[in-house]
């Protein structure tokens, strides 16, 4: 029985600054142009529709002010992890096409309420040329969920955002594995000492995307499963500068479709989402081409005869101790000296305050992984999964 895909647009935009004074970000465009280049009949998918945003408006938004577009983002969320959710229960692989990282807030609180029902912990794989970590514990003020998104669902930052339905945090820490990152990331000493753990772009590459993949997968054999985010900036501007913040040191189509093959081989990836790409860089439809082909090519496993159907099944894989490196160059993008691993000790008790401190406390998730035994557990239908937390939306 093989698994079958279904695409859900979530043209969002309402997690970045504008461009200028009096444009709107492009990347809510970002679907069509995917849609444009037969993405869905490639890929054989089901169309799962569209979630329209609300209207992209700043208003008086000031710095100081919290999270632009806030009460919009948090709405918003709340239907996409709905639309999220009929897509598991349909038992089908959901991919997101957005928009920009704003909307892993909505997948996350999908994530959440899913482990909730099954009695286990989902887990986050984020690849992302950026932390998106900057909260109100590390920056001076926030506004842009966009670059905040990964603080956001690990707890960290205002409640209306970080803690939808009183869930908080969506992901814990402990299940978090970053990748793709740059090597001098704003925030990677954050990263590290929340326990985080990442592999940015040198050893990514020095350990090839292929092994990255499987590491990812060791990280969160505690999971009962795990979603992987992937925004395009990943990518090297050298070969993809159709985003909103360029920057180089990237990785490469090839390895990114590598990498993401290997994400999705498993009945343990629940769904993907891709973020950021924007057509009004893309004048020609080229980038979005690229983006398909390599969308198309990483998710082929998710759809190949005799894949194993879409389940909370935990992995068996015993974590690794970090090896030796290889250099490699094949594709042609400069490659920085490979930095040791990131990884550290994981204190699996943190709580996050709304400053994005971390205290003792424990994060209450769950930690078991469901009543299935090695076998699995089988996703529960929407009349079996709850759809907010005991006592309602947080205030």
């Amino acid at each position: 029985m093989m698994r079958r895909i279904a695409v859900l647009d979530a043209p969002s935009n309402l997690g970045l600054r504008p461009p200028t004074p009096t444009s709107v970000p492009g990347c809510g465009k970002a679907p069509g142009a995917l849609r444009d280049q037969g993405l869905l009949p490639r890929l054989r998918a089901r169309d799962a529709g569209c979630l329209t945003p609300p209207r992209y408006d700043a208003g008086d938004w000031r710095p100081g002010d919290g999270v632009c577009h806030a009460r919009e983002i948090a709405d918003y969320s709340a239907a996409l992890a709905d639309r999220i959710g009929a897509i598991i229960d349909r038992g089908e692989f959901p991919v997101v096409l957005g928009g920009d990282c704003s909307i892993l807030l909505g997948s996350a609180l999908a994530m959440h309420r899913l482990g909730e029902a099954v009695g286990g912990r989902i887990g986050l794989v984020f690849v992302d040329g950026h932390s998106d970590f900057r909260h109100p514990g590390n920056a001076s003020y926030v506004g842009a969920a966009a670059g905040e998104d990964l603080a956001l669902v690990t707890g960290r930052g205002q409640a209306d955002l970080a803690a939808i339905e009183g869930r908080r945090p969506y992901f814990r820490d402990v299940d978090v594995v970053v990748l793709g990152i740059r090597a001098q990331d704003e925030y990677r000493l954050d990263l590290q000492a929340a326990g985080i753990i990442t592999r940015p772009v040198p050893a990514l590459r020095a350990e090839g995307a292929a092994r990255t993949a499987q590491w990812a997968h060791e990280q969160l054999a505690d999971c009962a499963g795990y979603w992987v985010h992937v925004d395009v900036d990943v990518l090297d501007p050298a070969v993809m500068p159709a985003v909103d913040a360029p920057d180089p040191g990237g990785i490469a189509f090839a390895e990114l479709e590598i990498l993401l093959a290997g994400l999705v081989d498993t009945p343990h990836c629940l769904g993907v989402e891709l973020t950021v790409f924007d057509p009004d860089y893309d004048p020609d439809g080229a980038y979005a081409a690229e983006i398909v082909n390599t969308v198309v090519s990483g998710l082929r496993p998710v759809t190949a005869p005799g894949s194993a159907p879409p389940r909370l099944r935990p992995e068996e894989t015993p974590r690794p101790t970090p090896g030796q490196r290889r250099s490699i160059d094949q594709f042609g993008l400069p490659i920085a000296p490979a930095p040791g691993d990131h990884g550290q000790a994981r204190d699996d008790d943190d709580d996050v305050a709304d400053d994005g401190s971390v205290d003792g406390g424990s994060a209450e998730v769950g930690d078991g992984l469901g009543d299935g035994g090695p076998g699995g557990v089988d996703v529960p239908t929407a009349a079996t999964r709850p759809a907010t937390a005991p006592g309602g939306p947080a205030a």
